[in-house]
């Protein structure tokens, strides 16, 4: 199994609030049927949880503007507890005989500190582990 990442995206203000956009090219990674503009998938977050998300473009404009709609997208900020400079790490697990996508995975992370220069995340469910 090969575990691919996806994206990383730090969290705004109306990521927590409206919709997380996401970078156009992993659009790639996400089979959406042809003609539709929205499909639902399951990523599995650090302790196994499975989140639903419903992921949607938009119908006109110069490129699609992927986003995980707030409908699916807030369940998951709220029992995370996710607030403006969080981020959000995106995953897929590809068998590597067949090139077929096995899982997506996502964790949901905070900065806890700055070492020799380098921010320093944990994933949110770890920070009562570590009194953070």
């Amino acid at each position: 199994m090969e575990q691919v990442h996806l994206f990383t995206k730090k969290l705004k203000p109306t990521h927590i609030s409206h919709t997380l956009s996401l970078p156009t090219h992993v659009l790639e990674a996400f089979p959406i049927p042809e003609g539709a503009h929205f499909m639902n998938f399951e990523a599995v977050d650090a302790t196994d949880n499975a989140w639903r998300f419903c992921l949607s473009t938009r119908l006109t404009g110069a490129y699609p503007k992927p986003v995980l709609l707030r409908s699916s997208w807030h369940r998951f900020v709220e029992q995370k507890g996710l607030a403006p400079e969080d981020r959000v790490v995106f995953f897929m697990e590809r068998d590597e005989a067949n090139n077929m996508v096995r899982r997506y995975t996502v964790r949901a992370q905070r900065k806890v500190m700055i070492l020799m220069g380098q921010d320093v995340w944990v994933d949110v469910e770890d920070l009562s582990l570590h009194g953070l």
